[in-house]
């Protein structure tokens, strides 16, 4: 999050303040504009919420760009979504007390949530939207000595927002220290009755009892639960490795002491392959296969895919200078699937597997995406395999940091030659 320039020195760049600081007055928690913001252009105004709502792409995910009866053919899920749009432009007129919109991943919670956050900018007001694990991983990154903004501006600012939209509430409970720093923002806002929006999967009675019990507030929380009709696809392919060519990699086909192969690389291959079957059977965090081209890792992480569909997962698998070119093409206004679909169905697949990390052409972009879709799968933990022919101190140290992580990660490195240049 970066500070702006020559920050007024009563709200700090935020361009609101507080009434009163006394919580037994009924001004509390309300927000009035600054004195350096009464003279504003309006234009100036307008790029000033936008960059303060850290909303991004997002903007334009609207009330007007969402198709108010949702996107399936169910009559009933129809009305229902429509229900749900119609109460989230009611609350987007008037923000007050706390919206909870609650329903399975591809429900258009997000796209929802982002419509309110650009509505109530659109009429000049501030409005915050930030993403739970990035909120936290900002947080973070705020006790650096080289911090653009120091923890305690962060937690101000975040705890503070006249309008603040916390997207994807799952992703919170990764470890303790998350748990309580995101008690205390949402403390402070259930306390001060300050508007908020959420967006989880599960329902507020579903999650730890400190958190449910101010979700479920009925005196302060409207509950809005979202479906849709069309189930996510059970493997998501992108790059070569189709669903039919997947078939044909399994363990049973995999020769795991290799073709003649002795000493060290026969031993780096053997156990590589007891380590992808027992993390097939038994998933736990990360697993990163190092190797050259033709040592068997894309067999082993494919291998892996099956095993976890047989179990009924689902699971996606993408060569990752395809993901990066799939994910240009998606910005284009005519391309089959959008960016954020496919980001978020990245970011949210069971299992996910990166194949042939380091192979692509490196540009600043493409690291900022990588790193982007690893830190949310390590910030939540998600079941993930990576297989690359680089060295992990040769990768972008962002990303070189989390795959190494001992407390996420089992690194397995193959020094077994190309398989195809010994075959007879």
């Amino acid at each position: 999050m970066e500070e702006p320039e020559d920050l007024c020195p009563l709200c700090q760049g935020a361009r609101f303040v507080r009434v009163t600081s006394d919580p037994q007055d009924p001004r509390f928690g309300n927000p009035v504009p600054c004195e350096c913001a009464r003279y504003e252009p309006p234009e100036e105004r307008s790029a000033r919420l936008l960059r303060y709502s850290r909303l991004g792409g997002m903007q334009r995910l609207t009330f007007d760009t969402l198709v108010k009866s949702g996107r399936t053919n169910d009559p009933r899920l129809q009305v229902q979504y429509a229900e749900a749009v119609a109460i989230a432009e009611r609350f987007a007129s008037h923000p007050e007390g706390w919206l909870i919109l609650t329903g399975p991943h591809g429900a258009g919670k997000t796209h929802i949530a982002a419509a309110i956050a650009n509505r109530v900018i659109e009429r000049g007001e501030p409005a915050l939207f930030l993403a739970v694990a990035d909120f936290l991983d900002h947080l973070r990154s705020g006790y650096g000595d080289n911090a653009e903004v120091g923890y305690d501006a962060l937690l101000e600012r975040v705890r503070s927002a006249p309008l603040l939209v916390l997207d994807d509430l799952d992703a919170y409970a990764q470890t303790e220290w998350a748990r309580e720093k995101f008690f205390q923002v949402v403390s402070y806002r259930f306390n001060a009755a300050l508007p908020t929006v959420f967006t989880a999967v599960k329902s507020p009675n579903e999650i730890d009892d400190r958190l449910g019990s101010r979700l479920a507030d009925p005196t302060m929380s409207q509950v809005v639960e979202l479906a849709h009709g069309d189930a996510a696809p059970r493997y998501l392919h992108i790059g070569a490795m189709t669903r039919e060519r997947l078939a044909a990699y399994t363990f049973a086909d995999f020769i795991p002491d290799g073709i003649g192969l002795k000493g060290e690389p026969r031993r780096s291959l053997e156990s590589a392959y007891r380590e992808a079957l027992r993390w097939a059977r038994e998933p736990q965090g990360w697993l990163v296969m190092m190797g050259g081209n033709g040592c068997g890792k894309t067999h082993l992480a494919a291998a892996i895919a099956n095993e976890r569909l047989d179990a009924g997962d689902r699971v996606a698998f993408a060569n990752v200078a395809d993901l990066l070119d799939e994910l240009r093409a998606a910005y284009a206004p005519d391309a089959p699937r959008r960016y954020d679909q496919l980001f978020k169905a990245l970011v949210e697949a069971p299992v996910l597997v990166l194949d042939d990390l380091g192979a692509q052409k490196s540009s600043p972009w493409a690291e900022e995406k990588l790193y982007q879709l690893l830190n949310h799968r390590h910030l939540a933990g998600a079941f993930t395999v990576v297989t690359t022919n680089k060295r992990i101190g040769d990768l972008e140290p962002r990303i070189a940091s989390r795959l190494a992580d001992k407390d996420v990660s089992v690194l397995r490195e193959i020094t077994a030659p190309d398989y195809r240049t010994l075959k007879p």
